[in-house]
């Protein structure tokens, strides 16, 4: 570890992508690299680029940085860390609604307007959206760009300010940025993360998440997942600051970082 620690950490992240990360370094993922880097007796540097299709080419294939967070622990082509966290798509809705949803198959659904986040691409359309066009509820589904314009901040913020503005009844959003922005909105939400649904078993609504390094940097892999180890308590703090809905990680990953 000594050798690694002696250089930073070469960090790519997005530049304007909260609760992961901005340029500001506010971001919860910001806060975890600054935690592990000064456990390793070093510091961060950070190689700014939107992340968009091209991210992990522009970054980590080019050999501008050397770690990438937030990726799912399934990822291929990188070298993953063992996960450090698990959340789940969840709905949003305003607390004076008491629409009480828990589940994709909920029969309330069909009559309300659900703002989701699209990616631009209808082969890309998140799990739970695609659950939800199969459950016939496409004629329901109000889109929200998750990505905005390179010059607009916070564009998946837009989803949830649409729950608060009743433009929308409900929302389906991925975990930490539901429970991030929930936490600054005016008016009280309620975020309810969103079962597995047993008519679509092949759709995953919770996904581990881990740090990714190229597949020939081993040692660095290796280095971070014994820092993921020692600082696990550090990082749920951070994460519980941040409103990240946590769901239990699997049974071998919880084990490894309890001891």
């Amino acid at each position: 570890m000594a050798a690694l620690a002696a250089t930073p950490l070469r960090v790519c992240a997005d530049p304007n992508n909260l609760p992961y990360s901005n340029r500001q370094q506010q971001g919860f993922e910001n806060k975890i690299v600054e935690l592990i880097a000064r456990d390793m007796g070093t510091h961060a540097t950070y190689y700014w680029y939107p992340q968009r299709g091209s991210f992990f080419k522009q970054t980590l294939g080019s050999g501008v940085c050397d770690l990438v967070m937030s990726v799912p622990s399934t990822m291929p082509s990188l070298a993953v860390t063992q996960p450090y966290y698990r959340s789940s798509y969840v709905f949003i809705s305003r607390r004076d609604r008491n629409l009480h949803i828990q589940s994709i198959e909920d029969p309330q659904l069909r009559k309300l307007k659900i703002g989701v986040h699209v990616l631009g691409d209808e082969d890309a359309s998140l799990p739970p959206v695609r659950a939800l066009i199969r459950h016939g509820l496409v004629r329901n589904l109000v889109g929200f760009s998750i990505f905005g314009t390179l010059d607009e901040t916070n564009p998946p913020a837009d989803l949830i300010k649409a729950v608060e503005d009743r433009k929308v009844d409900v929302a389906v959003a991925w975990g930490p940025l539901a429970g991030y922005f929930s936490r600054h909105s005016s008016v009280p939400l309620v975020v309810v993360p969103i079962p597995d649904d047993p008519a679509n078993p092949e759709l995953p609504f919770q996904f581990s998440i881990a740090i990714g390094v190229r597949e020939k940097d081993r040692a660095l892999q290796q280095t971070l997942n014994t820092e993921l180890i020692r600082l696990h308590p550090e990082i749920q703090r951070i994460l519980r600051t941040y409103g990240i809905p946590a769901m239990t990680l699997p049974s071998e990953a919880a084990r490894s970082m309890e001891n």
